[in-house]
Formats: structure tokens, C-alpha cells, sequence
């Protein structure tokens, strides 16, 4: 596939040859919201909320970080001061990597304490904002909210590719748009077709389609960390995909396909693995 070599080598003269794989069991994936959300997305429609456990309930005693995370309300963000408290009280010890959405800088001051990291999904197309989300906002309020979240804490923001019903569409822009920003890391992750949604007879992008997504996210952020996040489709898919993130030169990948795995050590790189959410790593 045209630009893998080029990703590989701007990788090889950028980092040492070694290659994080990510399972995640140590992290705790907390609700906010239970399993409620107003937007019902075409993508997700609160299906993934349901694997989510609710504040209300979190046993975190084993945890050594937590996700923080919920439904949107209808003006896209999650309602990051809700259960502050409870918050609060599973905090000592962990670290927290946080999904917050539009919120506002007031929200984001109350939260400050207790953030590690924010993973903040970034989208660069309007017209995918309003069918995805069905909101009333465009892509300069997810540009303002990246840029007053950083002003807080370390963000890695997250490109959905394949977002809008399995079509390419703001990806590239988005990126475009991150390299302007400046970021701290970036993690790609890919639509998936979920029962019971608007989206759920789509088709993900085609791995072609996604690996070029990779590579060009390479070629534009030479010297930062790029992983292939938990949310992509599995089976056939997965182990088709991952290998070509491998060669398009990425630094992690969540719960990794034995193919990825395996042209990982062909390629001489040493395999470290993680036990936390990806942009938890220090790498």
C-alpha cells in the first residue's frame, strides 16, 4: 500500500523499535449517566454505556485507574460534575482518564483535581456533527473546547474514522486541523456496525481505507505517540487491520490480533504491554 514504507521509516528515525500492546483490565469503566443518553447517536444509540458500570455501583478496590465517562445531555457533553463526590472518594490511588465532551471551562476547573488525562473525540466535518450526533454545533466548538481542555490538562484526542456511517468524511481535516492545534498524542479508532442503532446495516471502512488514515496521521505527527484504540470492529477485520497499523507505524494497540502481534516480532520490535487504558501510558 503506497505511504506504508514512508510511515515506517519516519517512525523508525523517531522511536526506538519497540511497540506497546494494551489490555486494559485494570481500568474501571465508570458511568456517569447509568445507561442513559439524550442524543442517541447513529453510531452508538447508548449501546456502549450498557458495558459501562454506574457510578453508583463502582467497585474500583482492584482498579488502579478508572475511565470517567457517560451519555452527552443535548448540548453534547457529558455531565462531568454529577457524582463529583463520589468521584472524590474512589480517587486516592487511581488515575483517571476522562470522556467529557463539549463542557464548559467552569466544568472543566471543578473536574481539574481529579483528571489524569481527557480523551476528547474530535470531528472535523460539520455536517457529520448533525447526523452523527444530531447537535446544533459545528467543528469550531469541538476546536474552542480542545483548546480551553488543554489549558487543564494533557489531552489525546480521538479521530472516530469511518464515523459517519462507515464513510470517510472530516478525517483528514481533522487531522489537518490537530497538527495546527498541536497535540499530545492521538488515538484512531474505527466505526463499528452496532445492533439496534441507526447505523447498524453500515459497513466499517474498508482497512485500506483506515490505513490510510494511519499513515497520513504518521506523516503529520512524526514525533508523537499514535495508538489504535479498543473501539474497532473484531473477527476477520481486526486481523486484517491491525498488522497494517503496525507497518503504518503506530506505538500501541488496544487488545491486539495474533497477526499483529506476530509481524511485530517479524519486524524486530520489542513488545512491552499495558494493563490501563492506552493514553494512560506514558509512552
Amino acid at each position: 500500500m503506497d505511504g506504508l514504507e514512508a510511515a515506517w521509516r519516519v517512525r523508525q528515525a523517531n522511536f526506538p523499535m519497540e511497540i506497546e500492546f494494551y489490555y486494559p483490565f485494570n481500568t474501571v469503566s465508570i458511568s456517569l449517566t447509568g445507561d442513559y443518553c439524550e442524543l442517541n447517536c447513529a453510531h452508538c444509540g447508548g449501546y456502549y454505556l450498557r458495558s459501562m458500570v454506574p457510578i453508583w455501583r463502582a467497585d474500583v478496590s482492584k482498579a488502579t485507574s478508572c475511565l470517567i465517562s457517560g451519555g452527552c445531555d443535548s448540548s453534547g457533553k457529558v455531565p462531568v460534575t454529577r457524582h463529583l463526590e463520589r468521584v472524590k472518594a474512589i480517587r486516592p490511588g487511581r488515575r483517571m482518564n476522562w470522556h467529557v465532551g463539549l463542557i464548559t471551562e467552569a466544568e472543566m476547573r471543578a473536574i481539574a483535581p481529579y483528571v489524569d488525562v481527557i480523551s476528547f473525540d474530535f470531528v472535523g466535518d460539520d455536517e457529520t456533527i448533525s447526523e452523527v450526533y444530531g447537535l446544533n454545533r459545528t467543528v469550531d466548538d469541538y476546536v474552542e473546547t480542545y483548546r480551553m481542555l488543554r489549558r487543564y490538562a494533557t489531552v489525546i484526542p480521538h479521530i472516530t474514522i469511518g464515523l459517519r456511517g462507515g464513510e470517510i468524511s472530516g478525517e483528514y481535516r481533522a487531522l489537518g486541523m490537530l497538527q495546527d492545534l498541536g497535540i499530545d498524542g492521538l488515538v484512531l479508532i474505527v466505526f463499528i456496525p452496532t445492533p439496534g442503532t441507526r447505523y447498524a446495516q453500515r459497513r466499517p471502512p474498508s482497512v485500506e481505507a483506515v490505513a490510510e488514515v494511519m499513515v497520513e496521521a504518521r506523516l503529520r505527527f512524526p514525533d508523537k505517540p499514535i495508538r489504535l484504540g479498543c473501539m474497532r470492529p473484531h473477527g476477520d477485520y481486526r486481523h486484517r487491520l491491525d498488522p497494517l497499523a503496525v507497518r503504518a507505524g503506530v506505538n500501541g494497540i488496544v487488545s491486539p490480533a495474533s497477526t499483529a502481534i506476530r509481524l511485530a516480532k517479524e519486524l524486530g520490535l520489542e513488545i512491552r504491554r499495558g494493563y490501563e487504558c492506552c493514553v494512560l501510558s506514558p509512552a
